[in-house]
């Protein structure tokens, strides 16, 4: 099992970027689904997860910013991410929730420049 994200970049700041999770192997359509981001000198926190049945939740600092959605025929989670600032500046990762260790993919970096 595999959680590849893609879809970062660099944006200026109040832009917005929409990154993509594929789920690859047996992963599960029934699984919570989580972003996580690391900025640099930071440990890896939680952005965002979403349930198999629409559930969400965000952390503080993303509320009203930034969007999760699935879409389970795809095996594919999203994240839109929306008025960006520098404290965005990470890299971005998906995984279940709670996460495995073992389904840690590369992440997407996104850097927002001012």
């Amino acid at each position: 099992v595999q959680l590849q994200a893609s879809g970062g970049g660099l944006v200026q700041t109040g832009g917005s970027l929409r990154l993509s999770c594929v789920a690859s192997g047996s992963f599960s359509s029934d699984n919570v689904v989580a972003w996580y981001r690391r900025a640099p000198g930071k440990d890896r926190e939680l952005v965002a997860f979403i349930t198999p049945g629409g559930k969400i939740s965000y952390a503080d600092p993303v509320k009203g910013r930034f969007t999760i959605y699935r879409d389970n025929a795809k095996k594919t989670v999203y994240l839109q991410m929306s008025r960006l600032n520098a404290e965005d500046t990470a890299v971005y990762y998906c995984n279940s929730y709670p996460s495995r260790s073992d389904y840690w993919g590369q992440g997407t970096q996104v850097t927002v420049s001012s």
